[in-house]
């Protein structure tokens, strides 16, 4: 009785510590700078980019196209680590992430 009643115990713990962990699938955060309007610094976040015949990012887990908006601010051109906005901000990417 006293192991079964061990092996339960140690069985939950190891669920409960499972809970913590990470989801490794899930995407990373971006990075932000910011050239202008500080104040709206942490509310576009850039998650990467897709260099192809019609490049787009990700931007605050939303997928956008050269010419569309998020937040109300016209994404004006998409590079290889960075995207230019309406508002003057420039969105960049880490820099490990665009040295692969």
């Amino acid at each position: 009785m006293f192991i079964l009643l061990v092996l339960s115990l140690t069985a939950v713990s190891q669920v409960a510590d499972a809970k913590v962990l990470r989801d490794p699938t899930l995407p990373g955060q971006g990075y932000v700078t910011v050239s202008s309007n500080s104040e709206r610094a942490d509310s576009l976040v850039l998650n990467s980019i897709v260099n192809s015949a019609k490049p787009h990012a990700v931007i605050n887990n939303k997928i956008v196209f050269v010419g569309d908006r998020i937040d109300g601010i016209r994404i004006e051109y998409i590079g290889k680590s960075y995207v230019n906005l309406s508002d003057g901000r420039k969105l960049k990417l880490f820099q490990s992430i665009t040295e692969r």
